[in-house]
């Protein structure tokens, strides 16, 4: 049996306390200089789901991630973590809890992520009006991540846990001719034959390059607070990811997510606020 990578990043033990779970980081997952935020996220949604899941007054069918609220202290490193886990409220519909997510920094406990997350069960969720996916060329024909430069990929290596393809008409930036409209758009999946849940659903919503590229901005544009909502558990198969930002000054800019599955359902969403750092 194939066991995934992804699977493996966030999985994690329990310990003598009944809020705290422990795992690790690996170079695998990084991006540049730190680990993922979206790979963060999932780690933190599974420990606070397993804690839900254990409480006496939790409803048994809260499985899945409704909604996320999520700020970044520090970058995370490859290496143990400790999540530690708060039940605040159970509800009949949905059931909510904090995370934060910690490493040991020269001896210190540094808390690298802190969340607010509530759980409910989409299984069977309707859909009454959503947006409509982005027409995109197929995959074949857009533009692979693995196109990149080797020096980039060398420090990238997140780039070969998750295949991502970019719409050719959104990735001139690559080339050094962005068009300036904010806007990146294509299709992402895992590498390994995993599909998506709507845990995974949070490493998705924070796997595409930063929007700010496509407006000439290549330098560094860390997330200070990120707010997701999932609306339905994905199919099986390719997401269509779409990327927007309209407003960028002062040092801050936000990013709009908006993601559907292989049947045109919309599945996620999220909007966060990020530093730019041009290079």
């Amino acid at each position: 049996m194939l066991v995934s990578e992804y699977d493996d990043v966030i999985r994690l033990e329990p310990t003598d306390h009944p809020d705290r779970r422990q795992g690790a980081f690996t170079e695998s997952w990084m991006i540049g200089n730190a680990v993922n935020g979206g790979v963060v996220m999932a780690a933190g949604l599974t420990a606070l789901r397993q804690h839900l899941s254990t409480d006496p007054q939790e409803v048994a069918e809260h499985v899945d991630p409704v909604v996320l609220s999520a700020y970044f202290m520090t970058a995370s490193a490859p290496g143990p973590f400790t999540a530690t886990t708060e039940l605040m409220r159970a509800g009949r519909r949905l059931t909510t809890g904090q995370v934060s997510v910690w490493q040991d920094v020269d001896g210190e406990p540094t808390e690298r992520m802190r969340a607010i997350a509530s759980f409910g069960n989409l299984d069977g969720a309707d859909t009454y009006r959503q947006s409509t996916p982005p027409d995109l060329p197929p995959p074949d024909e857009c533009v692979s991540a693995q196109q990149a430069p080797p020096d980039f990929l060398r420090h990238n290596h997140f780039l070969e846990r998750v295949d991502i393809r970019l719409d050719p008409a959104t990735a001139g930036w690559a080339v050094g001719k962005p068009s300036m409209r904010g806007l990146i758009q294509g299709w992402l999946r895992l590498r390994d034959p995993r599909e998506p849940d709507t845990t995974m659903l949070a490493l998705a919503l924070d796997a595409f390059p930063p929007v700010a590229f496509d407006l000439g901005l290549y330098g560094w544009t860390p997330t200070l607070e990120f707010t997701g909502h999932i609306r339905r558990r994905p199919a099986p198969g390719w997401l269509r990811v779409v990327l927007t930002t309209e407003n960028v000054g002062g040092g801050l800019m936000e990013e709009d997510r908006r993601i559907w599955d292989s049947t045109g359902s919309l599945v996620a969403q999220s909007r966060q606020l990020c530093g730019v750092r041009p290079a």
